[in-house]
């Protein structure tokens, strides 16, 4: 009898972290984040993030866009978002779908999101320096029907058809192996107004070529 319960008992968990992020992510009205460092090369952008660990993310680049750490979320807080302006967080429920999920504030890093195009190329950095490579294949805007509910339907901006946040979840965390990077839309003076999504499929070894 348990082990009929805990696939139903797993979804209501992914669920609730996923309406939990989404909540999370509604930011507080604080003035926006500046960067105005410049980038430094991948390469030296790997070696300040390395520390050892070979599976950890450690660490998100995209050329001329952005190159933040990334921050582990702390064990039995699935919905913990980092308040760190320079970091982004993995979100652990992603990699339960077998899937990579970042999260980070749309006045924090989050900011850098919203300025990836399709077809840039996001580098994934490991631990122990190992790179990973994707490629954004799809961004993806929704408007939050109910911005300050984690309980809140998704209206697709660009399908004009409304999602209930389980079915959200399924289309951009579920699937083929891919990356995520979730944040919030600010419209006006609502910052939580809606949901960003960008979705970047692993770059195969005929792309590199290519793309070499």
């Amino acid at each position: 009898m348990s082990s009929r319960r805990q696939p139903a008992q797993l979804k209501k968990q992914i669920l609730a972290a996923f309406l939990l992020s989404l909540f999370i992510l509604t930011p507080a009205p604080v003035f926006a984040r500046e960067q105005t460092d410049a980038l430094p090369s991948l390469q030296n952008f790997i070696e300040s993030v390395k520390d050892g660990s070979i599976n950890t993310l450690r660490g998100i680049y995209v050329q001329n866009v952005m190159a933040f750490p990334v921050v582990q979320q702390p064990s039995g807080n699935p919905g913990y978002v980092s308040a760190n302006p320079a970091a982004v967080t993995q979100f652990k429920m992603a990699a339960k779908m077998g899937n990579i999920g970042l999260l980070a504030h749309n006045y924090l890093a989050g900011a850098d999101f919203s300025k990836l195009k399709k077809n840039d190329t996001i580098t994934l950095v490991y631990g122990d320096g190992h790179t990973q490579s994707f490629i954004v294949d799809d961004i993806l805007e929704y408007q939050a029907l109910s911005p300050l509910s984690p309980y809140s339907d998704f209206k697709d901006l660009a399908a004009q058809k409304t999602l209930t946040a389980e079915q959200l979840f399924n289309k951009v965390y579920r699937g083929d192996f891919h990356l995520t990077l979730q944040t919030c839309i600010q419209k006006d003076d609502d910052l939580s107004w809606g949901r960003l999504f960008i979705i970047a499929k692993p770059v195969s070894d005929k792309t590199a070529a290519f793309l070499n």
